[in-house]
């Protein structure tokens, strides 16, 4: 996913929307979407302008094999500045693998770890997604992970069932149809309830902080 204005910036502002309400934000830690979450956390208490402007100065280096990607990070910290109090009450977390040498970690991430085994941080930050995870446009990667995820909810080994958001309508049924075969696999089992298949912002938050309402009321 290119740094911009469309499925980027939609991946910050619900980043920054889910940060805002009190959500711990993880990641992957590397570019694109996983970059795009921890961008939408940096600005929590900042203008959504600010936030657009910034996303412009990142797509002056859209992708991270461009020579500026990590320079451009680092003039969007240095323009807008987190500060200290922001960082300890809003704290989102980057975990990125060795596994990918084209995943360099993101400079936005307020925690960072690394993972040698790519399997354990993947099972891991499936594990703690209690409120759900969104899942943008990806390829073999994002799509295995799906399918830990769902497997996790369909037996609920980790507890109660959690959201899984789909950002994407044409992606996710036309393109890599996946979200068909897991809702069909899903009939009968208490996680049908938490599909969410959707292409806007306010839905897919709405999505996230009615599971949140949800298990508060169990």
């Amino acid at each position: 996913m290119a740094r911009g204005p469309g499925d980027y910036a939609m991946v910050a502002r619900i980043a920054r929307e889910l940060c805002r309400r009190g959500f711990l934000l993880a990641s992957g830690g590397g570019p694109g979407a996983m970059e795009a979450t921890h961008v939408g956390c940096w600005f929590v208490d900042r203008d959504l302008a600010e936030m657009d402007e910034a996303i412009a100065v990142l797509a002056e280096a859209p992708k991270y094999d461009d020579s500026r990607w990590l320079s451009q990070a680092f003039e969007v910290r240095e323009r807008w500045p987190q500060s200290a109090e922001t960082a300890a009450a809003r704290p989102n977390v980057g975990i990125p693998t060795w596994l990918y040498g084209h995943e360099p970690p993101n400079a936005f991430a307020t925690h960072v770890a690394k993972y040698f085994a790519n399997s354990v941080r993947e099972d891991g930050l499936l594990t703690i997604a209690t409120s759900g995870v969104l899942y943008s446009p990806g390829s073999a990667g994002t799509i295995q992970e799906i399918f830990q995820d769902a497997c996790q909810n369909h037996y609920e080994t980790v507890g109660p069932a959690s959201p899984m958001v789909f950002l994407g309508r044409d992606y996710w049924t036309k393109d890599k149809p996946v979200y068909p075969l897991l809702a069909k696999l899903a009939q009968g089992r208490h996680y049908a309830r938490w599909l969410t298949l959707t292409d806007d912002v306010e839905e897919a938050v709405a999505a996230i902080a009615a599971h949140a309402e949800w298990r508060a009321e169990q």
